[in-house]
C-alpha cells in the first residue's frame, strides 16, 4: 500500500477537476493505495522570493501554507496533481505552488512517482503538452523521483460538467487504480 497525495489546485467551486479528482481518488482507494487529499482552495500560497536560504534549513522563510503542504508532499510516496488547463498551461496557483517547494530539494522526500490529471473546454490532444511538459521539469530536478503519467480530460466547459460526463469519470477512475 502506498501513500498518495493528490494536490487539486483549481479554485473554482463545483470545479471538473475537483469532481473528477474524487473518482480518482476513488480509484486509488480501490487499487488499496492510502489517499490523502490538498486542495489549494482557501490556502495562502506566496511567490517564491529566490533567497535559497531552504536548500539550507530545508524550511521556507515565507510563513504561509506551503510549509505545511511540503511537509505532506515529502511524506507521500506517490504525488497526484491536478489542475485545470489555462491558456494551454497549468494553473497558475499550481505552477506558484511547484516554485515553493525547493525546500525538498535538500531533503529525505519519500515520493518516487509524480502523475497528473487535467481538464479543460477543449479536446485536442496538444491541450496539455505545455502543462506536462512544465511538470515533468519540475520531477526532474528531484534524482529520486520520476514523472510516472498523465490523463487529459478534454471537452469540459462549464463548471460541474464532468459530473454528467461518465466517460470522463471512468477514464478518471481508472487513473487512480492505476497508480503504483
Amino acid at each position: 500500500m502506498s501513500r498518495v497525495l493528490v494536490v487539486t489546485t483549481s479554485l473554482r467551486k463545483g470545479s471538473n477537476s475537483d469532481l473528477l479528482a474524487e473518482k480518482l481518488m476513488d480509484g486509488a482507494r480501490e487499487a488499496g493505495h492510502q489517499v490523502e487529499e490538498i486542495s489549494l482552495k482557501g490556502k495562502k500560497i506566496g511567490f517564491c522570493v529566490g533567497c535559497l536560504a531552504c536548500q539550507k534549513t530545508m524550511r521556507c522563510v515565507i510563513p504561509d501554507d506551503a510549509r505545511e503542504i511540503a511537509e505532506r508532499m515529502k511524506e507521500a510516496d506517490i504525488l497526484v496533481f491536478v489542475t485545470p488547463i489555462y491558456y494551454y498551461e497549468m494553473s497558475g496557483q499550481m505552477k506558484t505552488l511547484l516554485d515553493r517547494m525547493n525546500p525538498l530539494y535538500p531533503s529525505d522526500y519519500r515520493f518516487r512517482k509524480v502523475y497528473m490529471m487535467a481538464t479543460a473546454a477543449e479536446d485536442e490532444d496538444f491541450v496539455p503538452e505545455k502543462a506536462v511538459s512544465g511538470l515533468r521539469g519540475w520531477v526532474e530536478c528531484f534524482p529520486k523521483a520520476a514523472f510516472a503519467g498523465a490523463l487529459f480530460c478534454g471537452g469540459l466547459g462549464g463548471p460541474g460538467e464532468a459530473g454528467g460526463r461518465e466517460d470522463q469519470r471512468e477514464k478518471a477512475f481508472a487513473f487512480g487504480r492505476g497508480l503504483e
